[in-house]
């Protein structure tokens, strides 16, 4: 039997649970970072824990350099004890189990590479792969990922977080535009 171009590329089996509404999710999201104010004195970030375990990457296979780095450095002599005890790093590993059930939960689990008709498999992951690089170099050099510079920064009303983040929609309204025909 042939599948048709809309079954052939959508990664969602037949039975999947609907999403949540975006306006619960928002709130729980906004109760979450509220929490990690009142709780750990800080926002929400990423970045701030992919850093510690690269920070601890390094420490391990170079130690002299990481001592000298005054970026690793800050990680790996923390008041936590050590990189890998760096309440990012939970956050972030929370994510990815939290991602994991979730999917698993809603019945949306499975080994797909969501693209479009005209791109193969292994162009869709290079594209994924450049995007994300680029997207890490960028949090360094924006003292923030997406999550920090969002949430955080623009619930502490930072101007230049909510300069970045109408660059980043403004960015991915451009790029969509020739970006389209790969989906299409």
């Amino acid at each position: 039997m042939k599948k048709s171009a809309k079954t052939a590329f959508t990664s969602q089996p037949e039975q999947t649970r609907p999403y949540w509404s975006p306006y619960l999710a928002g709130l729980g999201l906004g109760l979450t970072l509220l929490l990690s104010f009142v709780i750990m004195g800080r926002g929400l970030g990423a970045s701030g824990g992919f850093t510690a375990l690269v920070s601890a990457g390094v420490g391990l296979l170079a130690p002299e350099h990481a001592d000298s780095n005054g970026l690793f450095s800050a990680y790996i002599h923390n008041d936590q004890g050590g990189p890998l005890l760096d309440w990012l790093v939970f956050l972030v590993g929370g994510v990815l189990v939290g991602g994991f059930v979730s999917g698993r939960l809603a019945g949306r689990m499975n080994g797909m590479v969501e693209k479009g008709p005209r791109v193969t498999t292994a162009k869709r992951l290079m594209f994924a792969f450049v995007g994300g690089t680029f997207m890490g170099f960028a949090a360094k050099l924006a003292r923030g990922c997406t999550s920090g510079q969002a949430l955080t920064g623009g619930s502490l009303l930072s101007l230049g977080s909510w300069v970045f983040m109408l660059s980043v929609f403004a960015g991915g309204y451009a790029f969509a535009y020739f970006l389209r025909r790969q989906w299409t």
